[in-house]
């Protein structure tokens, strides 16, 4: 739920954990939230002993990492009031479970390639977050453009919506972010239309369905109350948020994550290119 009471922020590490702290820090001060730090020992091959009695894994490591995680939290988030959590287990499935035992409302971590990498690959872990998990998810590029950072307070919000039936809650929940920070809010939102043809003209064809989507989200844009630029293009979702998100100098990408169209919806397999190609952090709703 907005606004965000409750943060978790799984952390393993890794230099683009690190690259992101700030970005949980200044959130986590901004909403006056709670802020939980997940650290998640990944089960090894079982052992067993000569017997054949399973080896249960020493106590000492888990109280290790307890240690680690608290030298962290001291470390890196100096004046808040954390929670430190030592889980084991397969990470998305224990990240899943501490959102529900927790009412987490916002999950923040990075996405996991770099450069040229992080344009063919998401994490898994990532993945199966924005997959599994009904919170909002935060995605942080760590570095992927040095020149385009995203410190808060955000000023620019960027939020490409779809025509389908969470647009309007994807469009009150960018409307709110962006109020809180008192960002700008502009809607993009993208039509895929037939390839040009030698055959056949469509372009008259094509005005007519970005003219129909403009109208539509306008209408929708008035019945829930958000004032917001807005742009309807043509083309590939991903490479023109990722446009648009350059041009505007934008701090965050706001979109949805097609809840209410069933797991393997059209706008969810969008969702990874537009975290991968994004050269800013997303906020999926």
């Amino acid at each position: 739920m907005f606004p965000f009471q409750r943060i978790l922020f799984p952390v393993d590490y890794s230099e683009p954990c690190a690259a992101v702290v700030s970005h949980v820090e200044q959130m986590a001060r901004h909403f006056s939230c709670s802020l939980s730090l997940l650290h998640i020992v990944e089960p090894s091959l079982p052992l067993y002993d000569e017997t054949g009695t399973y080896l249960v894994p020493s106590p000492d490591l888990l109280q290790l990492e307890a240690t680690r995680l608290k030298e962290f939290s001291a470390a890196n988030f100096p004046g808040l009031r954390t929670i430190q959590l030592v889980e084991q287990g397969e990470p998305g499935a224990v990240i899943r479970e501490t959102i529900h035992r927790h009412g987490t409302d916002l999950v923040m971590m990075p996405t996991r390639g770099r450069g040229l990498f992080r344009r063919l690959l998401l994490g898994s872990v990532t993945a199966k977050v924005l997959h599994d998990v009904g919170c909002f998810v935060w995605t942080g590029v760590h570095s992927s453009l040095p020149q385009h950072t995203s410190p808060l307070p955000y000023t620019s919000v960027l939020c490409a919506v779809g025509l389908d039936p969470e647009t309007p809650d994807v469009l009150r929940a960018a409307s709110a972010v962006a109020f809180s920070f008192g960002a700008r809010l502009h809607v993009v939102h993208c039509v895929e239309t037939p390839p040009m043809s030698l055959e056949i003209d469509f372009a008259p064809y094509r005005q007519r369905l970005m003219d129909a989507a403009d109208l539509e989200l306008r209408l929708i844009m008035r019945n829930v109350g958000v004032e917001a630029t807005l742009t309807v293009l043509e083309g590939a979702i991903d490479a023109r948020v990722r446009k648009e998100a350059l041009d505007r100098a934008t701090d965050l990408v706001i979109t949805g994550r097609g809840h209410h169209q069933g797991k393997f919806s059209r706008l969810f397999s969008q969702l990874y290119s537009i975290v991968r190609e994004s050269p800013c952090p997303v906020l999926s709703v």
